[in-house]
């Protein structure tokens, strides 16, 4: 790696603290009832933070990740009046159940599975591809602050995704397809069910084979509706509460 290469990543890290550290503060301030109703403008922030726009909006969107935000169509953003005490929750407003990735929220990985498959029948139906098809698998626990947070199995279409690296894997995944390919969902279908777990969740999860945890299966699109990844993920975290807002027009 070159002298150039290591400056480009050290700046690349300080702008992520620096916008991470800026959604903290944010997060601090609505736990304790300073911003209590809707956020100052972008401007405004940007002049309390002395930072870009571009960063600011960064912030705000790991802030609307945690479900304490909702965008109001030419008005701004809107502080969540939420009924849980929570501060685990799994924001379903942006379609793609991202992961938590922040210095409140620690989220790691143990990757269990890694590697390239042909689609068998049921996986190629669900993907829309013929039976055969490449795809790469990705079987991870998922620990937030150390506690069992998750069991994920994901499944992305070599044809869209033709290198995943470890390190995306051992990290977050959509964050390298954002960087490394452009590509960035634009929407998904999400199904939530409670689920009865079968030997092999069971037994990476420590639990007994049959019980119920609450699961979400995702299809994900970008583009003009370009599917590339599907995922099954069982939730076992203590302390975790789903997150959707949704406007519907009146037909009066």
């Amino acid at each position: 790696m070159t002298n150039n290469d290591l400056t480009l990543k050290t700046i690349k890290w300080t702008v992520k603290s620096l916008y991470h550290n800026i959604a903290e503060d944010i997060i601090a301030k609505i736990n304790n009832g300073v911003f209590d109703t809707k956020l100052p403008t972008e401007q405004a922030l940007m002049q309390q933070y002395d930072v870009s726009r571009n960063t600011i909006r960064r912030a705000i969107d790991v802030v609307y990740q945690r479900g304490l935000l909702r965008r109001v169509q030419g008005s701004g953003y809107y502080i969540n009046q939420l009924p849980s005490s929570s501060k685990a929750i799994l924001n379903l407003s942006l379609g793609t159940g991202e992961p938590m990735h922040s210095p409140e929220f620690h989220l790691t990985s143990h990757v269990v599975t890694f590697d390239k498959i042909l689609a068998p029948h049921h996986l190629a139906r669900l993907m829309n591809v013929v039976d055969g098809t490449e795809m790469y698998r990705v079987v991870r626990l998922r620990f937030l602050d150390d506690v069992e947070y998750s069991l994920e199995s994901s499944y992305y279409l070599t044809s869209v995704v033709p290198v995943l690296t470890v390190d995306a894997v051992n990290n977050s995944i959509f964050a390298f397809l954002r960087e490394t390919y452009g590509i960035k969902t634009s929407s998904s279908e999400d199904y939530i069910s409670l689920e009865a777990l079968g030997p092999d969740q069971s037994s990476l999860l420590g639990k007994e084979v049959g019980d119920e945890v609450m699961a979400l299966s995702q299809l994900n699109y970008y583009g003009n509706n370009t599917l590339f990844n599907y995922s099954t993920t069982f939730f076992v975290y203590p302390d975790l509460r789903f997150y959707v807002h949704s406007s519907h027009l009146s037909s009066n």
